[in-house]
Formats: C-alpha cells, structure tokens, sequence
C-alpha cells in the first residue's frame, strides 16, 4: 500500500506543471479564437473613431469642439477623478475593461457551451488550475487591448492634430497602471462567468456593468455630495483603475499593481470555491 501511494505521489503532476499544461492550452485556444483578434480591432478602432467623430461638422456646418486638447488624454484622464464631469473624462483606456470583460465573457462562455468543461474536469479535477489560468489567460489578452488601444488612440491623436505635451513618467505609469489593473480586472469577469456559467447573456450584461464602474461612480457622488473623503474607492478595481491618470506618480503606480493584485486572490479562491461545492457543467 505504501509503495502504491509513493508511486502515485511520483507519478502525479505538481501544481506548476498543471498550471503550465493548462494555461499552454488556454494560450492556443486563445490565438485560434477570432474573438481575440476582434477585439484587438476594437480596442484599436474605438479611441479613433471617438477622435474622428469630435471633429465633424454638425448641422450647420460648424466644427464640433474636440472632446480633448491632448493626444494622451485619449489614454487617461488628466488627474484621477471618481466622479466623472465630462464624457472626455470616462472615454480613455478604462472602455477596455468594458468590452475586454465581454471577451472574457465570450472566451469562457464557449467553454461551457463546446462542452470543453465537462471533458476537462474529468481528466483534470483540480479548479483552482481553471480559475488561475483563465484568470492569467484573460489579463494577457485584456493586456493586449490596453496596447491596441494606445496604438490606435495615439496614431488618431496625431492625425487628428492633437498636442502632444505631457509629462513622461506620469504618462508611463499610467499605462503601465491600465496594463497591471488588467489582471484585478480579468480575475473579477472569470469569477463573475463561474456564477453564470449557465446563462451566458447574464455573464455579458454582468461584465459590463461592473466594467463601467457604475457602482464606484454613483457611491463617489454620495460621498462628495456628503463632503466625505473619496479615497477609500481606491481598495476597489474601478476606484484603482482612475488613479492611472496622466498627473500618476509611483504611488499611483503602486496602488493599481497592489489592489489588482489583492482583487485576483480573491476572486479566484472564491471562484475555486464555487467551482469545488457545485455542478460545473
């Protein structure tokens, strides 16, 4: 008996080869998933068409005023702002966690629905393995939107004729902020397709009300109109997420990776959870 456990204890896979095995197949799935690719157009189109359409002419023929003055305000606001005053403040990077949680929602959906899951954890029972490398899976891709994003909103800045002063550093942690805050971000639209695993629509609609931070926007204007410190949003994804802004220093920075990260440990071992006491399929 005890040599048959020692040979099942040296046969059986570790956690990192498990994790490596699963997410090489997420990774592959991914790149030969056309959703992926289209919303990497998308994350690319939108910021250019939000520039184009700033500058049309309206019924009288007159120019529209430019929602932005700079190129990089297309990338982030100009300082953080929980409450939004203007369209100009929402419409920058954070759209990505919009529709980047409808590709989640997608991506994971068709698991469930291709029947994927129920072969999987028949051969592969462990769902903290699942929840982790959709969670890693999902922030690479969302990561990439952020990218296609700053491609495509800095090239329509410049056609646009946009300024382009800003100061650098701030600018750099800001995006590196949005690309960090992707992983808080993935973990939470993951968590949020377990609970709906069955009904796909919800999973979508839930994704993108968290995504615009309705929530987070409406308890700042409570707050603000009750002359209360706002602060406190920054322990949330959206309340981090604005702190990414073109006037960010280190702390800024260091808030996004730290709350980003906290947010992933938490949906995950509750989405682990879930996953280990209900029917998966």
């Amino acid at each position: 008996m005890n040599s048959t456990a020692k040979e099942l204890k040296f046969t059986s896979p570790s956690f990192t080869e498990r994790l490596r095995g699963m997410l090489g197949v997420d990774f592959y799935r991914l790149f030969h998933t056309p959703v992926f690719y289209i919303f990497l157009a998308i994350s690319a189109i939108i910021p250019a068409m939000v520039s184009a359409m700033t500058m049309m002419p309206d019924q009288n023929g007159n120019t529209m005023e430019p929602l932005y003055s700079n190129v990089w305000q297309i990338i982030a606001a100009d300082e953080s702002l929980y409450v939004i005053n203007t369209i100009a403040d929402y419409a920058n990077m954070n759209m990505v966690f919009i529709f980047g949680g409808i590709m989640v929602s997608i991506f994971i959906g068709h698991d469930y629905k291709s029947g994927y899951v129920k072969q999987l954890f028949t051969t592969h029972p462990k769902k903290q393995d699942y929840m982790m490398s959709k969670s890693l899976v999902s922030a690479f891709a969302m990561a990439c939107m952020c990218i296609s994003y700053l491609i495509g909103g800095t090239v329509a800045g410049l056609l646009v004729g946009y300024e382009t002063d800003v100061n650098a550093l701030s600018l750099i942690i800001a995006i590196l902020g949005k690309i960090f805050m992707s992983l808080g971000w993935a973990s939470l639209y993951t968590f949020l397709n377990i609970i709906f695993r069955r009904y796909f629509g919800l999973s979508i609609a839930s994704s993108f009300f968290f995504g615009t931070g309705i929530l987070i926007i409406g308890a700042a204007a409570i707050v603000e109109n009750l002359s209360l410190p706002t602060s406190f949003l920054n322990i949330f994804l959206y309340g981090a997420s604005v702190n990414a802004c073109l006037s960010s220093d280190i702390w800024s920075l260091f808030i996004c990776i730290l709350v980003s990260v906290l947010w992933a440990v938490f949906y995950n071992v509750l989405g682990t959870h879930i996953l280990s006491k209900s029917d998966v399929y």
